[in-house]
């Protein structure tokens, strides 16, 4: 097997891009292979063939949107539709300092985050199963990986962004999406695009996207 094939199966590729990593996080990092591989044994959350790739297809791609904004202390993100936890649990584990929360309506993949997180030892992430309709706090920012069209997911969210801002980059939605998303995006002039392969060199991300989409997203 190629060093390169190697790569993707260890958390070195996550070294790779994130070079300032402190030892607890490394642990963390390291840590989430096994507890994945264990939970994933008894709750499907991590497809089958996706597994061994954990890093590169999970955990790196959920840190593609630390390439595009860095979470100040005590910033709020609201993770919708997270599944397994992605992008949440990775970008907790990088931003220890901001508070998470990660909902989803089906209740067997968030006792499966909630185990992650306990076996992390993690204290910044909170959880909810339910409809993201149903949440009544508002955040700095929303993050989530592909679980609607944009204008559904909008829909979803409206009213969830806090209009206070402590970033340079205004609150809004960070999404991770794949491939053409011209027509997606037609009503929403104020969206940034940013494609991963700026940031990692693996064919992996060739089609894969950060759509940043500001709360004042209309006009």
């Amino acid at each position: 097997m190629s060093i390169f094939v190697v790569i993707h199966k260890t958390m070195d590729l996550i070294i790779k891009y994130f070079a300032h990593l402190t030892d607890e996080q490394k642990s963390n990092f390291s840590l989430l292979q096994e507890l994945y591989k264990d939970w994933n044994l008894k709750i499907n959350v991590v497809s089958r063939k996706d597994i061994d790739e954990l890093y590169l297809r999970h955990v790196l791609h959920s840190l593609g949107i630390a390439k595009i904004i860095q979470f100040n202390e005590g910033a709020t993100v609201l993770d919708v539709g997270t599944g397994g936890g992605f992008p949440g649990i990775p970008l907790a584990i990088l931003f220890p300092e901001t508070q998470f929360h990660l909902v989803d309506s089906i209740g067997k993949k968030i006792k499966v985050v909630d185990e992650i997180v306990a076996g992390l030892g993690i204290k910044n992430v909170k959880t909810t199963n339910d409809r993201v309709e149903n949440i009544k706090e508002t955040y700095d920012f929303i993050v989530s990986r592909a679980v609607a069209a944009m204008p559904t997911f909008v829909h979803w969210v409206d009213g969830k962004i806090s209009k206070k801002n402590n970033h340079k980059i205004p609150n809004g939605i960070f999404y991770l999406k794949g491939g053409d998303l011209t027509e997606e995006l037609l009503d929403f002039p104020k969206a940034k695009i940013f494609s991963l392969t700026d940031y990692f060199e693996e064919a992996f991300f060739e089609t894969k996207k950060v759509v940043y989409l500001p709360v004042k997203y209309k006009k």
